[in-house]
């Protein structure tokens, strides 16, 4: 009994280290990439502020909202947007996923949108 408790406590600490080695070695890796993707990351959260920023501008001389909807985005075939409607009978169209626009009625968020090239 007392040789069965020493074979089990063995196989413990065994399996103990060889997971901190692989855990180990994936923090190392994952935390190298980290560095590189960081100035990424803040870049992207800049923009999608400033695109906030002007939407929000925009959207106070547009009216109030009426409707907000949750579609298909059937016309790319895959994924959803949140559709927007104003009291003015405009529209706007958000990724649901990215918050990004990618559509509008409004003639002021033109320049805002995604290039189809």
């Amino acid at each position: 009994m007392k040789s069965f408790i020493l074979i089990l406590l063995g196989i413990i600490v065994a399996l103990l280290i060889v997971g901190s080695a692989v855990a180990y070695s994936f923090m190392n890796e994952s935390g190298d990439n980290m560095d590189e993707n960081d100035s990424n990351i803040i870049e992207k959260i800049k923009d999608k502020a400033s695109n906030v920023a002007s939407l929000e501008s925009s959207q106070s001389d547009d009216g109030d909202i009426v409707s907000e909807v949750v579609k298909f985005n059937s016309q790319n075939g895959e994924g959803y947007y949140r559709e927007v409607t104003y009291s003015d009978g405009g529209f706007r169209q958000f990724d649901k996923d990215s918050g990004e626009l990618i559509g509008s009625s409004y003639k002021s968020d033109q320049d805002k949108l995604p290039s189809l090239e």
